[in-house]
């Protein structure tokens, strides 16, 4: 129990940390990367400015007009800025007013339409690849590359000189952000699991305390309940002995009445409580492991064949209908003959009888007379699926179901709990007036879950108010090995 809080708590502050160094990494990734953009963005405007002022604006004139026309010599202007820029890996381009592309220093034109931009954008451009062999349809005979690029409308007044557009490889923004992502990852990773160790020994130091004081409770109710038994062994002997001699004196006046019913009285209050110690003592030993893995062959058909037999007598007393059913393969699950103990398992016998006992004594108390109570025994293969895991061994599945009065919605997350009692004033009595006039220690349904996971097993309740209740039981048939 405590190891699974601390592996809770654990988990808990790992997850906490993975979010926030999540958060972080992402943080500065995306800072990083927006720096990077940045600064491309700010040497191609500034390679455009400088363009700009080196550009070598001639004047043209237009025949009879008395105006002459302004347009840029290429050659001129970019043969000195082509050189500067080529060690910074910057390629220019050059259109006319109308879009025709008259100077570039890529080796093949882009086609990309060109257009004002001079905040920046990233393009794809998709090249032949020279080197594949294009006759082979399973060779991409393309590659692509990103740029990015700024574009300038040059103008003089209301003239457009032409476009001046600045390119620059994109990879100069992915290659450190990759390496960023790896980095962040790994320091992420190393974080993570130094941090999920802190949880673990910081946990345990936080959870030592409460398994101290949770040792010592469970060995004060042990110790309680051991010291407990014999004296309410010996009120029980005495009442006993009381009320023999009084049955031998066969004395019928007044006070012998009076006391013999004092002395029933107090027997019976003895054996409630003994049974109550006797509770508190099993739960006590299951949770501190003193019970001794005593574990033998166990036909639990068997089993129940004479917990049946054993019950049909207080079932007959409320006239009640109390069945068992061996639910076998069908026909075209199993070919062969069923071996005997193929409803068998290693199990301790003594247990899985006080397990089955409360379920059906449970369910035959909180049903009306001529109810039924159904008890179905079935073997599951290890390809079922229990609770959405897929267990490795085949399982015993006991399902003890009854139409009686049913547990409230509210009541059932609660009802393993040790010394829980479903309120009788929630629950429609029907006319068996026996029905919650007593309902128990509290520790039945809790014992039977301490069974059931000291054999590794699992307890499941499902009930409607009014309708009934359906409690199973899967139990686990592991090797001897």
């Amino acid at each position: 129990m405590f190891q699974a809080t601390r592996r809770r708590l654990a988990l808990w502050y790992t997850a906490i940390t993975a979010v926030l160094l999540l958060l972080f990494a992402s943080g500065v990734y995306l800072y990083v990367r927006s720096t990077l953009v940045e600064r491309i963005d700010d040497t191609l405007n500034h390679v455009v400015e400088v363009v700009e002022r080196s550009l070598v604006i001639e004047s043209v004139s237009l025949g009879n007009s008395k105006y002459n026309q302004l347009r840029v010599n290429p050659e001129a202007s970019f043969r000195n800025n082509a050189d500067s820029v080529e060690d910074d890996r910057i390629d220019l381009e050059w259109f006319s007013p109308n879009g025709k592309l008259l100077w570039s220093t890529f080796s093949e034109p882009l086609d990309i339409p060109i257009h004002a931009n001079r905040d920046g954008e990233t393009v794809r451009v998709i090249r032949p690849n020279s080197s594949s062999d294009c006759s082979d349809i399973s060779v991409d005979c393309n590659y692509n590359i990103l740029l990015r690029q700024v574009t300038e409308r040059v103008e003089i007044g209301r003239q457009v000189l032409g476009y001046l557009r600045v390119s620059h490889p994109w990879f100069e923004v992915t290659k450190p952000s990759h390496q960023l992502i790896f980095d962040l990852a790994g320091g992420s990773a190393l974080m993570l699991l130094s941090v999920a160790a802190s949880g673990w020994f910081l946990a345990g130091k936080a959870m030592e305390p409460v398994g101290e004081s949770y040792q010592r409770l469970k060995q004060f109710t042990a110790d309680a309940s051991h010291e407990l038994r014999s004296p309410i062994a010996l009120i029980q002997t005495n009442v006993q002995v009381a009320l023999t001699d009084l049955d031998l004196t066969e004395s019928d006046n007044l006070v012998d009445r009076n006391y013999r019913q004092q002395l029933k009285v107090i027997e019976r209050l003895t054996k409630r409580l003994g049974k109550l110690v006797n509770d508190l003592l099993f739960l006590a030993r299951q949770d501190s492991g003193i019970n001794k893995n005593t574990f033998s062959f166990c036909p639990l058909d068997v089993l129940l064949i004479e917990l049946v037999e054993e019950q049909q007598l207080l079932a007959a007393e409320k006239n009640i209908s109390l069945t068992l059913e061996l639910i076998e393969p069908p026909i075209s699950e199993s070919d062969f003959e069923l071996p005997d103990d193929w409803f068998s398992l290693r199990a301790n016998w003594e247990q899985l009888v006080r397990l089955f006992t409360n379920l059906i004594s449970n369910a035959l108390q909180y049903t009306d007379s001529t109810g039924k109570v159904q008890v179905e025994l079935m073997r599951l293969e290890s390809n079922h699926r229990v609770s959405g895991l897929r267990d490795r061994y085949p399982q015993l599945e006991v399902k003890v179901s009854d139409n009686g009065v049913g547990i409230p919605p509210e009541a059932l997350p609660r009802l393993f709990n040790r010394f829980y009692r479903v309120d009788p004033a929630r629950v429609h009595h029907s006319s068996n007036k026996h029905i919650g006039a007593d309902t128990g220690s509290g520790l039945g349904l809790a014992i039977a879950q301490a069974i059931v996971e000291y054999h590794h097993g699992q307890i499941q309740v499902e009930s409607t108010l009014n309708q009934g209740t359906t409690f199973t039981v899967y139990l686990p048939i592991i090797p001897e090995s």
